[in-house]
């Protein structure tokens, strides 16, 4: 019988083993935080990047350029600019297709996205958009922009260890008058 009170109150080691529990666990939290922050960071970036794009084409250009709509290239270059400030490749965004589809302003036919080509970032440009519903109040017509970005967890010992995610981002703005 004292051989037994002995060994259960002897608590060598008990800190070993419990710190040999919660460490591993400690560090997976530390290391989610960390990666779902970069999520945010990145979604938060290409989110800024569309808004960009979305605003340089509906902004007219200066009166000696004769006030004319950006192309989609240079609505595309502006995109990759800023994702390149914030360190993502722009050769990685994937086109995008808005959902529910937006319908042209003055045929009121389902829009398409227009074709970008050259080295830009592969966005879906839409121009002259119906932007809001019916419900909403008279229609209002302006740009949307449209793409994904991948994005890829290292969790270890988890479901999301290397599972690609898409990051979506999809901007409407108005026209300027």
């Amino acid at each position: 019988m004292r051989f037994w009170k002995r060994i259960t109150r002897d608590t060598r080691g008990a800190e070993i083993v419990e710190a040999a529990i919660v460490l591993p666990m400690v560090f997976m939290l530390l290391l989610g935080i960390y990666w779902f922050g970069r999520a945010y960071n990145t979604y938060a970036t290409i989110t800024h990047a569309a808004r960009e794009g979305a605003r340089a084409a509906t902004a007219p250009t200066a009166a000696l350029l004769g006030n004319t709509p950006l192309t989609p290239d240079q609505v595309a270059a502006r995109v990759s600019e800023v994702l390149q400030a914030s360190k993502l490749r722009p050769s990685q965004v994937i086109s995008l297709s808005p959902n529910p589809p937006l319908r042209d302003c003055t045929t009121l036919a389902p829009a398409t996205c227009a074709a970008i080509g050259g080295g830009n970032p592969q966005i879906c440009l839409q121009s002259n958009v119906q932007i809001n519903g019916t419900s909403t109040g008279p229609p209002a017509c302006g740009v949307s922009v449209s793409f994904q970005y991948p994005y890829q967890f290292y969790l270890p010992f988890t479901s999301l260890d290397r599972q690609l995610i898409m990051l979506k981002a999809d901007v409407q703005a108005a026209g300027e008058n």
